[in-house]
């Protein structure tokens, strides 16, 4: 395989990166869009409940996939682990196709998830790897423009597809097992620093590393060339969430881990019942779907943006600002704006902050811990992150259930966004470890 240093001129890991995002876009929305159909003809055998825990399982695999499969990357390499997902998701999803009953398509989506949850930590800890130094923040979010990308796409598909549900399960799993011949060809391990196999002499890794410096112009400084002087090939120190709770991570974790709960819980909450919010509103339900576009596309917008601002002006100040952006601008969607063009303005200005400052967390967490612990961070972040896409849902359907969804839903994702400033407060402005000392608010 080439090495990093080889590659770095290439734009096949920022484009594979990117592509894997957007299969992970493509089931964020892929069960919403065929539930209608299999509740109304009772296909499989479901009904409501039946649905209910297919969407609620399929979850609970992404968060035990972001948590404990994710930080295998640390151990074994970004390439290896990102290969392994999309190549077990792509398989699960196309079986999901042809299940015979819930049961089994609830296990086949909840084993998709599994290799689901895991991709993204990876990718992103992968492509912060591959970056130059001072770019996590325009990385981070440019990458995640897929996950949006990949929802719009598979809503329009759905269109011209549905009510034909397993085609769409099978042209999900089957763009995945089309994208591992790319990602084995074009894609390099992001970590060379890893450590040499038994009975290799230590002198080998500073020679790598020299290696890798003299490949690049004299005045880089790349994200590769912090990780590689960064790890010590003689004595490779073990990684995992135990690290997590060693000083001085605890704080860091916790503030990250109620801030990404919180990001998560109104990305899921927003795409799974906005139509239904501004239907309770009063608004159109064909409205109440144009609008969930226009949210969409707003989080890319705000994506672009915020990468930009955070690289330039330290990804702690926006990652503050766009939480705090985020409540104002849902607490405002509770008056009713009777003007159509308003309305949409306002909807897509919430999208370009509610959606990217999630996405802002991660690249912070890539910034803030080592490149051995980052895949692990990220795992963590993701994985306490999909409990609030879990509980997002469930509350605003509780509202929903109870009548009081508008205004009290927009009151409660505003509510969230407070919470997620509050708990960004928490983390540090230094941290200092005996692999780095790493300021947070950049």
């Amino acid at each position: 395989m080439p090495t990093m240093s080889s590659a770095r001129r290439s734009q096949w890991p920022v484009w594979l990166c990117w592509l894997a995002m957007v299969l992970d876009g493509f089931d964020l929305v892929v069960l919403g869009t065929v539930i209608p159909t299999l509740i109304k003809t009772g296909e499989l055998g479901f009904d409501a409940f039946g649905a209910t825990f297919a969407a609620t399982i399929s979850l609970v695999g992404v968060g035990l996939g972001a948590l404990f499969i994710a930080p295998l990357s640390d151990k074994f390499g970004r390439r290896k682990l990102l290969i392994a997902c999309v190549a077990s998701f792509s398989l699960f999803t196309v079986g999901a196709a042809f299940a015979p009953n819930v049961a089994v398509f609830s296990l086949l989506r909840m084993l998709a998830g599994l290799g689901l949850g895991a991709c993204l930590p990876a990718a992103l800890a992968y492509i912060n790897d591959y970056a130059p130094a001072g770019s996590a923040g325009k990385s981070t979010t440019r990458t995640m423009t897929g996950y949006h990308v990949g929802a719009v796409a598979t809503a329009l598909l759905a269109i011209f597809i549905v009510p034909n549900w397993r085609l769409m399960f099978i042209i999900g799993g089957v763009a995945g097992l089309a994208l591992l011949p790319f990602l084995w060809a074009k894609l390099p391990e992001s970590l060379p620093e890893a450590a040499p196999a038994a009975g290799t002499p230590a002198t080998t890794a500073p020679t790598q590393a020299s290696e890798l410096k003299t490949s690049q112009p004299a005045n880089a400084t790349t994200a590769v060339g912090r990780s590689t002087s960064g790890h010590s090939t003689s004595a490779k120190p073990k990684t995992g969430f135990r690290d997590l709770l060693q000083k001085p991570y605890p704080m860091v974790a916790l503030g990250i881990g109620i801030a990404s709960f919180m990001g998560l819980l109104l990305v899921y909450g927003l795409n799974t019942w906005l139509p239904q919010l501004m239907a309770a509103a009063g608004y159109p339900v064909s409205t109440g779907l144009t609008l969930l576009l226009v949210l969409n596309l707003g989080a890319v917008a705000g994506l672009f943006l915020a990468g930009i601002l955070a690289d330039k002006h330290g990804t702690k100040k926006i990652v503050l600002m766009w939480f705090g952006l985020s409540a104002v601008l849902l607490a405002i969607l509770s008056v009713k704006i009777q003007n159509e063009f308003l309305l949409n303005a306002a909807v897509f200005v919430t999208g370009v902050f509610v959606f990217s400052s999630q996405v802002l967390v991660y690249a912070w967490v890539s910034q803030l811990f080592p490149p051995r612990l980052r895949g692990t961070a990220l795992g963590f972040a993701a994985g306490v992150g999909r409990l609030g896409a879990i509980v997002g849902p469930a509350v605003t359907g509780t509202l929903v259930a109870a009548n009081i969804a508008y205004p009290a839903g927009f009151y409660v994702f505003a509510a969230a966004g407070l919470l997620a400033v509050a708990a960004l407060f928490l983390v540090p402005h230094q941290v200092t470890t005996a692999d780095t000392s790493v300021p947070a608010e950049r």
